[in-house]
């Protein structure tokens, strides 16, 4: 294997224990972290409210789909209907990540400000002042849905290319809505630090694999039953220290 891949496999790691050392701070900062619990709730009641009805329907939307498939013998037309269901759901769950992300991170400002800024205080050095408002916080979420939904129907394209579609969709759709999380999530700290867009991108840009692994690792927390409402404070203070790093 050549160095650069080495690298970058060692890098996407490097984010992944980063998401871990955020989930360390629930044993060492636990009233902290405890304060985003609530907005993560409430977000994730409102998800819920719309992915369950989701799951319930999704036999009649697929069929609803293909009508043209009625005359087939089985099992062409369940194994048709089954993949275009699996399709759906998981591009249904590609764009929640980012839903949930943006939903959280604006029902719960003032909560999440004082998380990042705690775990700002303890990481030592300098702590940022920059101004990282409400207003801001709403504008970045709601780009992150509409970049989510792009993710989404991305997915949705993918999961038909024959044979292989539903494993590429699910892998592309975890690793693209992983990146959008950890992009929204490290935006208090660099704003703070007067960072234009242009220089988070830039950032973002020199340690991809780090950004992807801990994205990556984020959203499939977040796929977990319930661990999204444990996740988000530990996903705000590791995303804290990857914006350090």
């Amino acid at each position: 294997m050549r160095p650069y891949a080495i690298g970058m496999i060692r890098e996407f790691f490097t984010g992944v224990r980063i998401l871990g050392r955020g989930f360390g701070m629930w044993r060492t900062r636990p009233k902290l972290l405890a304060l985003g619990l609530i907005p993560a709730v409430i977000a994730f009641l409102l998800l819920a409210g719309a992915l369950i009805p989701l799951g319930l329907t999704l036999g009649s939307i697929t069929d609803w789909a293909t009508p043209f498939a009625d005359a087939w013998v089985s099992p062409w037309q369940e194994l048709l209907r089954f993949s275009l269901g699996a399709v759906i759901l998981v591009a249904a769950l590609a764009l929640s990540g980012a839903v949930f992300t943006a939903l959280t991170l604006t029902i719960g400002d003032p909560f999440y400000q004082r998380i990042w800024r705690g775990i700002e205080r303890s990481l030592g050095g300098p702590e940022p002042t920059g101004d990282t408002g409400l207003l801001t916080t709403i504008g970045e979420g709601i780009r992150l849905v509409v970049l989510g939904i792009l993710v989404a129907l991305l997915t949705l394209v993918i999961g038909f290319i024959p044979v292989v579609g539903g494993v590429l969709a699910s892998v592309i759709g975890v690793i693209l809505s992983g990146r959008l999380v950890a992009r929204e999530l490290t935006g208090r700290a660099f704003d703070a630090r007067g960072l234009t867009a242009y220089s988070r991108s830039a950032l973002l840009r020199s340690g991809r694999a780090r950004v992807i692994g801990f994205g990556v690792a984020t959203q499939l927390c977040f796929l977990i039953p319930f661990g999204a409402i444990i996740t988000m404070p530990a996903a705000v203070a590791g995303s804290t220290i990857l914006a350090r790093s």
